[in-house]
Order: structure tokens, then C-alpha cells, then sequence
């Protein structure tokens, strides 16, 4: 059954994001779907994020901010997501963007999907600090997905999903534990994975989401996020010994993405430890893989605002709304 007025809880996670926080609010209150409880939860700002976030809700009623001392992402999610009573349940980091209809379709892929449909996706794009296009994705994967999510992480990043709150409550939640461990940055994967073991997922074919790769995000810290991909990854080994092929090649691509995010965000170092780490495990993947490394690197860093702009009205006119929206 489609319900159009059915309530979603938008939870954005914060910690001094003063650079980016109004647009990404601006973003969520232009939404298509118009029942919405954001939440923004301050994970221990000491910039200026949360006289920012005052100021838009006093623009739009549905925004309201929590406070805490800084516990982590995950712990902030939960938080957010403890505080509303929404049936359906989404993400959407500060620094990250929305197009307006990103709701409206997934909540509707949800609804059509029925119960056995927890999770709902869309495309993305990765974004520069200045909101710049650089890089487009365009995953597919539908249905029964455990296997795939295994072999790679399609969803991609946490702004880009829409859950029903039992199938979020029946994964446990965001594990804060990772946190503890030293090892923050896959929460989201694990998230996915815990719930393609009991649902299925549904894709919307759109570009709805603009993924910003920064120096200064939390994900920024690839040493980090490769201890966490591994722990996230060595749980569902155990747990699936059938798909181990599938786990050993997702771990292969995460420390290719993981190089590829040191060198935008000027890591240089962190770059060569996980190149050669790459090499170590897979040298003719490393090697294959250089000449992407090297372009998603220039497109990302060096190619100028008038080319950016340029390819994307050439070759992306099915993501111009975002596109304007992040144009700003």
C-alpha cells in the first residue's frame, strides 16, 4: 500500500561541519516528500554548526537539533534515530546532498517493494569541497543482495539510504562499537550487510545523492577505515564461508577506493602504504588499476570548475537537479 504522507525521520549526524551544514539542510527542506522529522544530532561541535542549524529552524519547524558530547557517528545515528517515531528512517551526512525528489522515489520503491523490502538506494555522485562533479555511480543490484554486498559495497555511503525502521532495528542498530575499536568508517557497510541477510534492497536508477570527498570528513581517515572495513568484512567470513572469494575481492576494492580518497584528499602518504599494500596482496590488480587511480585523481584535484561544469552538461543531463541544487 502507497502511503504519500507517510512519515520519514532524516537524522544528520555533525561535528563542526560550519562549511556545509546549511546547504545540506537546504537540500533535506526541499524535498519533494514534505513529512519529514530531521533530527540534527551535534556530536560535540565546538565550531559555529550549531548556531547554524538554529538559524535554519527557525526557517523550517520540522528541523531540530540534539546535543552530546562527542560519542561517534554511530552513536549520533542512533541517537537521532531514538528520537523520532517515523515509520522509515534515513541518513544523510552534514557535508552530503540531496536532490529534491531523493525521498519521494525511494520511499515509493519501499512502499512497492512491501515488508520484505528494508532497505531502498539510489545513484551518487562524488563531489568536491566546492560541490563539483567528478565522478558518477550507477549500481544496480536489486532483491536478495547478501551475496553482492559481500563482493563490494554498491550502496556506496550512508546518505544514500532510506530503511524502514525494523529493518534498521532488527540489524542492531548502527554498531558504535567499531568506534571503541579504533576502527570508524564502515559502519555503514555493516548496516547494509546486517540487513541484506533478512530483506531486500530496492534501487532508484537516479543520481539523488552528492557524496562530497573531502581532506577534513570523518571517512578522510583511510588507515582508520581500512582496520574497520576488515573487522566489518571478518564477521561476515565467519558467518558465510561460502562467500569468502567474494569478501577477499570487496577487501581488495576497499584499500583501492581507500588509496584513491588519500590521494584527493592530499594523503600522499597514506596513499603509498596502501598502494603497496595493494600490491602485496593483488600486484595485478595494483597495476591494472593505476591508470584509474591516476584519473579519478585529476578529475577530482586538478581539472578546472568550466571543464567540470562543461562534461556534465554534455554527457549528464539526467543529473542536472542536483547538480543546480549543489550550484548554489
Amino acid at each position: 500500500m502507497i502511503q504519500d504522507n507517510a512519515r520519514v525521520g532524516v537524522v544528520v549526524p555533525m561535528f563542526n561541519a560550519e562549511r556545509t551544514i546549511r546547504a545540506t539542510l537546504s537540500s533535506i527542506s526541499q524535498q519533494d516528500h514534505q513529512a519529514l522529522d530531521i533530527v540534527v544530532v551535534d556530536d560535540g561541535s565546538t565550531d559555529k554548526s550549531a548556531s547554524i542549524v538554529a538559524s535554519c529552524a527557525e526557517k523550517d519547524r520540522r528541523i531540530r537539533l540534539m546535543r552530546q558530547p562527542n560519542a561517534g557517528v554511530a552513536h549520533a545515528r542512533n541517537s537521532g534515530a531514538a528520537s523520532t517515531d517515523a515509520e522509515f528512517l534515513a541518513f544523510v551526512d552534514a557535508d552530503d546532498l540531496w536532490a529534491p525528489s531523493k525521498i519521494a522515489l525511494q520511499l515509493r520503491a519501499l512502499q512497492e517493494g512491501g515488508s520484505s523490502a528494508g532497505l531502498a538506494y539510489c545513484w551518487f555522485a562524488q563531489i568536491d569541497e566546492n560541490g563539483r562533479v567528478f565522478s558518477l555511480y550507477r549500481p544496480d543490484a536489486d532483491g536478495r543482495v547478501l551475496q553482492r554486498m559481500c563482493r563490494m559495497n554498491f550502496v556506496g555511503n550512508g546518505s544514500s539510504m532510506l530503511l524502514r525502521r525494523s529493518a534498521f532495528e532488527r540489524a542492531g542498530q548502527f554498531d558504535p562499537s567499531l568506534r571503541a575499536r579504533n576502527a570508524q568508517g564502515c559502519e555503514d557497510l555493516l548496516m547494509c550487510l546486517r540487513i541484506a541477510e533478512s530483506y531486500e534492497f530496492r534501487v532508484v536508477p537516479q543520481h539523488l545523492v552528492g557524496y562530497r570527498m573531502t581532506n577534513v570528513n570523518m571517512s578522510s581517515d583511510v588507515i582508520q577505515m581500512l582496520r574497520s572495513c576488515e573487522i566489518v568484512l571478518a564477521e561476515f567470513r565467519e558467518k558465510y564461508p561460502q562467500f569468502r572469494n567474494d569478501l577477499d575481492a570487496h577487501l581488495v576494492d576497499m584499500i583501492h577506493w581507500l588509496a584513491v580518497r588519500a590521494l584527493i584528499g592530499g594523503q600522499l602518504y597514506s596513499a603509498c602504504e596502501l598502494s603497496k599494500k595493494l600490491f602485496i596482496l593483488d600486484p595485478r590488480t595494483a597495476i591494472s588499476r593505476l591508470p584509474n587511480m591516476v584519473d579519478i585523481y585529476c578529475r577530482a584535484r586538478l581539472v578546472p570548475r568550466w571543464m567540470k561544469v562543461g562534461v556534465k552538461r554534455m554527457r549528464n543531463a539526467e543529473f542536472r537537479p542536483l547538480y543546480d541544487e549543489m550550484s548554489r
